[in-house]
């Protein structure tokens, strides 16, 4: 059974029929898949998170990171870049979006988070709809995942959303294919249920990915988890907190520390990169990515000392 990034891959792109006969054929589009893995883990005092990639197939990206507002950051899982094979460089999904409000008051009925899942909907819809060749992804498969990551209203604390993006296609005509994004599902990852165990909150695509998470290799004791727990008494603490359901009382350090050695096992070949998220200290990279990260729209009345996504110049 072909992977949804496979699918992808090989069966969104193609050049499409003409619209009726005589007019020029529309250019073909391809879109380039983020796949790997999101690993978070929410504390008390700050929230600590890695990205992986996993390459399913040739030429997959790696997950990408964005600064979505001041108390939000984003990562784009699946069909994060198109590109037109005539046009220069790759049309990003991040790239045109409106600028996203920040902080919301929980008394207020529209919210950043609604905002950011229409957003990406309008985006989405540009490119995917220049997509006329049957693509083979089952209805519940999404084309993109969108992972928020950041802090909800006044005292609200850390909480995680997603959102999958999927599509439906109807044919006007022999293999020609109308395709629209649905309006996305959005499911609230963190924090869970009243009386739920607090832990590990992990996301793949893939969904079928092979390689087991961070939560699965400390639940059957991982021979790269044990080894680590064992080289510090700090790092035991945080793997014992995540096994009891308590992974929100581990200190931020300790956990943010221990993904960070974590990761490197787990990724492999693929690129990764660590970072924090802490409500009076704002964002900072532990391992950064290859690529610098841009804000989806630039804030001109930004201080220069703000928190940035954007990596820092070695000195």
């Amino acid at each position: 059974m072909k992977t949804a990034a496979a699918v992808l891959l090989l069966l969104i792109a193609g050049i499409a029929a003409p619209r009726i006969a005589g007019q020029e054929r529309d250019e073909e589009i391809v879109a380039n898949i983020a796949a790997g893995r999101v690993i978070i883990q929410a504390t008390g005092e700050g929230i600590a998170f890695a990205v992986m990639e996993q390459p399913s197939e040739s030429g997959s990206l790696p997950p990408r990171v964005i600064s979505l507002n001041s108390t939000h950051i984003g990562v784009l899982l699946g069909a994060a870049e198109w590109q037109i094979p005539a046009g220069s460089k790759p049309l990003r999904v991040e790239q045109g979006l409106p600028q996203i409000p920040g902080t919301r008051r929980e008394s207020e009925e529209s919210s950043d988070l609604e905002f950011i899942g229409v957003a990406f909907l309008e985006r989405l819809r540009e490119l995917a709809g220049r997509l006329h060749h049957k693509i083979e992804l089952g209805p519940e498969e999404p084309i993109l995942q969108v992972v928020v990551i950041g802090y909800g209203p006044e005292t609200y604390g850390p909480e995680v959303w997603l959102y999958e993006y999927r599509v439906k296609q109807e044919a006007l005509r022999g293999d020609y294919y109308q395709t629209k994004v649905l309006r996305p599902r959005s499911t609230q990852l963190y924090p869970p249920e009243k009386g739920a165990p607090r832990t590990l909150v992990e996301i793949a695509y893939p969904a079928e990915a092979v390689a087991p998470g961070l939560l699965e290799r400390i639940e059957r004791n991982d021979p790269a988890v044990a080894r680590i727990a064992g080289s510090e008494k700090k790092f035991d603490r945080v793997v014992e907190k995540i096994r009891a359901g308590k992974a929100q009382t581990a200190n931020p350090d300790d956990a943010a520390e221990f993904l960070r050695i974590m990761v490197v096992p787990m990724a492999g070949k693929g690129r990764f990169a660590v970072g924090t998220f802490k409500v009076n200290r704002g964002f900072d990279w532990l391992l950064p990515p290859e690529e610098p990260v841009e804000k989806v729209v630039e804030d001109k009345k930004r201080p220069p000392e703000a928190p940035t996504l954007r990596r820092k110049p070695q000195p």
